[in-house]
């Protein structure tokens, strides 16, 4: 399931790209439209700062924007910057992968085979999607 972070971080995101203006967008106008509580939109914002989606600027006038063009930003990045891996489990993750404990034989579970096939699935949704595709 995604998490609520996750979820609010494609709404701002999305909001901020169909902005589409020269100035930044403040958090209060993000917060408010899109009903997410300015606090937790705060800590949200300055974690895809931190990892180069978002530019920002402080005092008057000040807000976030993009750092990149829409097109240019793949869902897949975004989810695994906030959210971690998009396996839903260690044992099939491309980029967090763990051995799981009660597994003797990972190339004979059912579990394991399973959630190969939904990982790539979800892979082939998530890194062939952009920012852009939901801004219209």
């Amino acid at each position: 399931m995604l998490s609520k972070k996750t979820k609010y971080g494609l709404k701002a995101l999305t909001y901020i790209a169909r902005k589409k203006c020269d100035h930044p967008v403040q958090i209060s106008e993000i917060a408010q439209s899109e009903n997410i509580s300015q606090k937790f939109l705060e800590s949200i914002l300055l974690t895809l700062r931190k990892n180069g989606f978002l530019g920002s600027k402080k005092g008057k006038g000040g807000g976030y924007y993009l750092i990149k063009e829409p097109k240019e930003i793949i869902m897949a990045s975004i989810i695994r910057v906030l959210e971690g891996p998009i396996a839903m489990l260690p044992c099939v993750s491309l980029n967090f992968y763990e051995k799981c404990d009660d597994c003797p034989d990972e190339d004979a579970c059912a579990v394991h085979s399973l959630m190969i096939e939904v990982r790539d699935n979800t892979l082939k949704v998530l890194e062939n999607k952009t920012l852009e595709d939901y801004t219209k």
